[in-house]
This record gives C-alpha cells, structure tokens and sequence, in this order.
C-alpha cells in the first residue's frame, strides 16, 4: 500500500512530530508499505493518508478528502490538538470530523476528545531504542538531561530556575538540547548559562547524538505544560534514565498518576525540592528507577509496529456505507 505521511516539521528538522513521522515510516515499510513523508498534501498517488497535528494538517486532509473521497485518513493528535485547538478551533473540529481513525499517544488522551469522536480512536505508544555503547555517567555531577525545544509550551527553563535553588553542596547540572525556536527564550537561555553556573543549553543537535547525552545523565526532567505524550519520556525510560515530570495528562497518560515523579507545572520550588530529593534520596531514586524500568515494555518498537498493522488491518476490514468515506484496499494504479 502507498501511505502518505503529513507533518508540518520541516526536513531534517527534530522537532517531535517529525520523529514520530520518521519513525512510522520506517516501522510502515517494515510491514511492507511504500511511505512518502511531505509537509503537505499536494497530488500524491497513496491509498492513505497519515496527518500529524489536526489543526496544522487540516488543509492537507481537505485536499486528500476531495481528491480520494473513498480512501481512508488516519489523524495523529498532538498535545496542541488535544489541550488547546480542539475546544475553539472550527479548523482542527473539521479535521477530527474528516478522519477515519484518530491515533493519541496515551491513554489519557481519550478523555480530551469530544464523545462523538472516543470511538474512532486509538492508543500507540511511542516506541525508542537505547543508543549502543552509551558512555558512563559523570561522576563530578549528577547531569540532569532537558529534552525541550525552546518555545512557551515546553516551559524549558524552568529545571534551569530550580536548579538556582540548590544548595552550594549540590552536584546537579542541567544539560539542555533543543532548537532556538522562541528568539526571547534564546536570548534567556544564553543568558541563564552566563548566570547559572549549573545550567548549559547545547542548542539543537542530531537526535543520535542527544540520545547519547540523555543515556548518560541521571535524569530526565520533562517540564512542559502542555503534551500528547512526549517521546522524550519513551526515549528515557529505555534508557534506563528515571523521570521528574509536571504533572499534566499528557504526562500522566503514560506514567501513572500515582507517580512519585511529579511537581505542579511551573512551580519552581517543587521541581527544585524533588531534583534534591532524587539526587540525595538513593530509595527514592531507586523507587524513580524501578517505576521507569517497569513500563519499558510499552515502548517496544515491535509493539509500535504491530499496533500501526493492527490499526490499519481495522481500518481496511469494514466498509463504510452511506456516509462520507468509503474505506477501500485496492491499490493506487
């Protein structure tokens, strides 16, 4: 089958629905599929489309839409999607009413989705695979990875602001990757590695190479206030790495909410406190550990692969008659 993969990431850019557009093509073909990954929708001959980000991907599923109206769509929703445009946006509602399934990353995600819709979803955690001949950790400091591309949502400072409230017995420092995408947050970030001994913002690098540095750092803080279900928790807990996280669904969805990881979302403090706890606590950071490590099954790429079949084998079984969209397996001539 010819399947089309829409993301609005441009190429050889790291942002997150890029890699999970990467990733699904290569698990795809595995499975035996012929997969193009563009930005949008134009005149592609494909049996399916696969979009990431409703609101962002809507006039590509439009297009689509009009030019096979008897082929299927597959809509990958982001933590954008989910917490913010579909409760106001008519643009991203007309995506989600178009789509023939829709994919979430966690659990959670469900509950954000209008009633109407719960049915044609799916859950597909995001698999990673552990990097091969990871360095050991420094031991001059207890490094604590940030995987956040600078922009409000990711609220990527915050582990650097915790990390002044240390005490000067601390070995915390904060390693930091991820694009410049805000000009005001660069401009912090530069000047919060002048002020901060603790803190360093290494800026965008190759995803083999961030994968390096997370594999050898003693934890992950994820401090966004919005996501779907960030890969960079995925990516962590394969590499054995414990994970400090706000508190909110998207997080939630795949760590439990019985977590003991958690702090409120901006609260500087509590993320300082819970740093300090990890670092100095060797039960409380076992406990971090163990908590990670059990979940790492989940994000098997095997499991992925065989969901995104299992998706696409419910996706061609059933027609749908008199309505809209008539699902169809027959090949693109």
């Amino acid at each position: 089958m010819r399947v089309c993969i829409v993301t609005p990431a441009p190429r050889r850019s790291h942002y997150g629905n890029r890699v999970t557009a990467l990733r699904w093509a290569r698990l795809l073909r595995e499975l035996g599929h012929r997969v193009e990954i563009a930005q949008r929708f134009e005149t592609q001959r494909c049996d399916l489309l696969i979009a990431l980000h409703a609101r962002r991907s809507a006039d590509s599923i439009e297009r689509f839409r009009q030019k096979f109206p008897g082929r299927p769509i597959v809509l990958v929703l982001t933590g954008t999607d989910l917490y913010r445009d579909l409760p106001k946006s008519a643009v991203a509602q007309r995506a989600l009413a178009a789509a023939d399934r829709l994919v979430v990353l966690q659990p959670m995600a469900l509950e954000a989705l209008p009633r109407w819709a719960r049915g044609r979803a799916r859950v597909v955690f995001q698999s990673a695979v552990k990097p091969p001949k990871t360095p050991a950790p420094n031991l001059r400091w207890f490094d604590v990875c940030v995987l956040a591309h600078l922009r409000p949502v990711k609220d990527p400072l915050r582990t650097a602001l915790a990390a002044r409230l240390l005490p000067p017995s601390s070995r915390i420092r904060v390693i930091h990757l991820g694009a410049g995408m805000d000009p005001g947050l660069e401009r912090r970030a530069k000047r919060e590695m002048r002020r901060n001994r603790r803190y360093r913002w290494l800026g965008d690098r190759p995803r083999w190479k961030a994968l390096r540095i997370l594999a050898c750092s003693r934890l992950l803080a994820l401090t966004s206030v919005m996501e779907g279900g960030a890969n960079a928790i995925s990516e962590a807990i394969v590499c054995g790495v414990p994970v400090i996280a706000s508190r909110i669904p998207g997080t939630e969805g795949i760590l439990g909410s019985d977590y003991p990881g958690y702090f409120e979302a901006k609260n500087t403090r509590a993320l300082a406190e819970l740093l300090h706890r990890a670092e100095k606590d060797q039960a409380f950071y076992g406990q971090l550990r163990e908590r990670c490590l059990s979940l790492a099954p989940l994000f098997d790429p095997a499991r992925e692969r065989s969901s995104l079949g299992e998706l696409f084998a419910d996706l061609f079984s059933e027609s749908h008659t008199g309505g809209t969209t008539q699902l169809s397996s027959r090949r693109v001539s």
